[in-house]
């Protein structure tokens, strides 16, 4: 390893970010710079690229700046460690924060509309197209918010996402004390733009620190915070109004944005420290960064990292070279989408009509469809980083898929034989309970760091379509109005839903196929590279191996 500058060591040790571009520097990465960050793949092998090495570790990047740190630092490497654990907490903590005012805000509708219909005088479709404004840009949103992050770096796309957030929640509020549809309406828009982009931001946030760390309990902490703010609002939002007046959850949910917004300036504020500190992976922005401080004394080691950004920038273009095993995850998304959201959202209505209960009943029934995800969560994150040298994900999510293809089986029977939907709401609540985060979890295990905020950009507007188209199509298939066009007949309510619970669990055997074809993909590619591993080991010396080149 070749022995650093000592303008490069500071009189408090070592800076980890100078460190770090030493190494981009030193070393080659033109062989590797697209490994997948988690060394870990889908099938819980290692990647060949590091299977030779003694060490754990899965980077090289971060292998060597943190053995130059402990060198020059002076602290010992349990001292290090300790720190760099608590610091990553104080970012995860950050991270966790950034959604909760999002989350709360985007829950405080629902429960209010008969009472905002009412003071308001909106009618139905005005409510609706209330809620479509902030649905509308979910589609498209995260794929923009996932290559800003990529381009100009996750901390300053998060405060971009949070002032949107506070500015469309601040117009809302506004909009509903003067009893303004209108500009209810434009600062539900608003806020739409930045909600999807921030849960983005906040996944690529914690993958930075956590890569090697826990990244499946700290994923499920991030998305744990989310749902139990949107329970929270779900929860608090009518009670609030029967207290303090219809305006209260307004002003919480916009004292929630702000507060997300001010953790996110003091998560910029440390996000240098917090870095550094941590040993995280250092973005194409960072590198910029430094490279412009070192073009005041060294030109030559500056336009050397702005070659080294320029590789790690992500053009919408690059993401077709991503492989097959991406491309089989994207419509892995899209199959998730069109299962998971729409069976929530009309699940209540289907259980009402399919078992001749009321209103009530079938909504508090229904209700539990989503109770799983607190509890499982940390379940399904320790089992990830516990077993991540077995198939672990891959199993899960054919536990999962398993589950609502049971759901769907049981509502597919006559109610006259089942007799109750409880069975097939609890194998959905726990089937569609830790799902999500497996999702996302699989993200570092199939492309690298340069890829992450643009492949999770993908991953949520895939499932966001998903849920758009297919439950556009649902709504319209359960119209009892719509005619049989070979009897020009009305279709009636129970065989509308039969067709429709028919077509779910097509759609959901679809779902396992694609799991299973994943992981098939993800095979063949490991055997690939195998060959081509054997291949490199038994040319002359002359060529340098993959550990050669590593060193």
């Amino acid at each position: 390893m070749p022995e650093r500058n000592s303008t490069f060591l500071e009189p408090q040790g070592l800076d980890y970010r100078r460190a770090s571009c030493d190494e981009l520097i030193a070393q080659s990465f033109e062989e590797h710079e697209d490994q997948p960050l988690d060394e870990q793949n889908i099938l819980g092998r290692r990647s060949v690229i590091f299977a030779n090495d003694s060490t754990d570790v899965p980077r090289l990047q971060e292998m060597s700046s943190r053995s130059s740190f402990h060198r020059h630092s002076g602290l010992s490497e349990a001292a290090l460690k300790r720190r760099a654990s608590f610091v990553r907490m104080l970012a995860l903590l950050c991270a966790c924060c950034l959604s909760v005012g999002s989350h709360y805000a985007s829950n405080v509708l629902g429960p209010l509309k008969s009472r905002l219909s009412r003071e308001l005088g909106a009618s139905n479709t005005e409510f609706s197209l209330l809620l479509s404004a902030y649905s509308l840009n979910s589609t498209w949103t995260p794929l923009v918010g996932g290559l800003l992050a990529s381009t100009i770096g996750s901390t300053y796309t998060s405060i971009l996402a949070t002032g949107i957030i506070f500015g469309g929640q601040a117009l809302l509020l506004l909009g509903q004390i003067w009893g303004n549809i209108r500009l209810m309406a434009f600062g539900l828009f608003i806020f739409g733009l930045g909600v999807s982009p921030l849960a983005v931001v906040q996944e690529t946030i914690i993958v930075r620190f956590f890569t090697s760390h826990g990244l499946g309990v700290s994923l499920a902490f991030g998305l744990i915070f989310g749902k139990g703010a949107s329970f929270i609002a779900a929860r608090t939002s009518y009670p609030l109004t029967e207290h303090w007046g219809t305006h209260a959850p307004f002003y919480v949910a916009t004292f929630l944005a702000a507060m997300s917004f001010v953790v996110n300036l003091c998560y910029i504020m440390g996000s240098r420290w917090l870095v550094d500190r941590a040993c995280a992976e250092l973005e194409a922005s960072d590198i910029s960064e430094e490279a412009r401080k070192r073009s005041l004394h060294n030109m030559s080691e500056a336009r050397a990292l702005k070659k080294v950004a320029k590789k790690k920038t992500v053009n919408l273009r690059d993401i077709t070279t991503l492989g097959d095993v991406f491309w089989a995850y994207v419509g892995l998304n899209l199959l998730c989408g069109m299962i998971w959201t729409p069976f929530s959202q009309l699940s209540s209505s289907i259980i009402e009509k399919r078992y001749g209960m009321g209103e009530e009943d079938a909504a508090i029934t229904a209700s539990y469809l989503l109770a799983g995800s607190i509890f499982l969560y940390p379940v399904c994150g320790f089992l990830v980083d516990r077993y991540k040298h077995n198939p672990i994900v891959v199993q899960l999510m054919l536990v999962s898929s398993t589950l609502t293809l049971l759901a769907f089986s049981w509502l597919i029977i006559p109610a006259e034989v089942t007799g109750t939907p409880i069975p097939a709401i609890a194998s959905f609540a726990i089937g569609h309970g830790f799902s999500p985060l497996l999702l996302v979890v699989l993200v570092p295990k199939i492309v690298s760091l340069k890829y992450v905020s643009t492949a999770l950009g993908v991953h949520k507007s895939l499932e966001q379509t998903g849920s758009t188209l297919f439950q556009t199509l649902a709504g319209m298939a359960l119209d009892s109005h719509v005619k049989d066009p070979a009897k020009g007949k009305p279709i009636g309510t129970k065989s509308a839903i039969q067709r429709l619970l028919n077509v779910f669990f097509g759609i959901n055997v679809a779902h396992i196929l694609t799991i299973l074809g994943l992981a098939y993909l993800q095979r063949q590619k490991d055997l690939a590279v195998e060959a081509e591993t054997k291949l490199h080991q038994r040319l002359p010396s002359t060529s340098p191996s993959i550990s050669q080149v590593r060193l």
